[in-house]
């Protein structure tokens, strides 16, 4: 496969090869937390199905905070989505090195282009991430006012 000579090049692809597999392991550290979220957005939009089911007649808060974590579920997927698709660049990256190498050609625009498509696409997915993290935290807070509304008590900022 790789002549005596190409195990130096070998050993510099394999170098190279690090950083991107490291990435890897912070992608997938970022899915398993957007599948955490997106599991609880999902147990908690059954839980109000059943409610909005069961007492039609009280069902006007539960429809918007149903709306809200529809919202939630569209951008903790697209976040899903991005991720995979940065994932699977970068195991392109990988693979595109290794194959240069062993084929003996020049891939460095490819290989560099796909790495910036990566980590736009990474970029793409924090941002909804963020944002989604931002829509929790605004139902969060507005759901907080109501109840302090009721009971007559001020909002105190930490």
């Amino acid at each position: 496969m790789f002549p005596e000579s190409s195990i130096p090049e070998l050993a510099h692809v394999i170098q190279l090869a690090v950083a991107p597999v490291f990435l890897l392991t912070a992608i997938s550290t970022m899915l398993a937390v957007l599948t955490n979220r997106l599991s609880r957005v999902v147990d908690r939009t059954r839980k109000l199905e059943t409610f909005i089911l069961e007492h039609p007649e009280r069902s006007t808060q539960p429809r918007a905070e149903l709306y809200i974590l529809f919202r939630r579920t569209v951008l903790c997927n697209r976040a899903i989505g991005l991720c995979t698709l940065t994932a699977l660049l970068i195991c392109t990256v990988i693979g595109l090195l290794f194959i240069s190498a062993l084929l003996s050609f020049n891939a460095t625009l490819a290989v560099a282009a796909l790495f910036v498509v990566s980590m736009g696409t990474f970029i793409f997915a924090l941002l909804s991430f963020l944002q989604e993290i931002r829509v929790a935290s605004a139902a969060l807070e507005n759901s907080a006012k109501q109840i302090l509304e009721l009971t007559n008590q001020r909002i105190q900022r930490p």
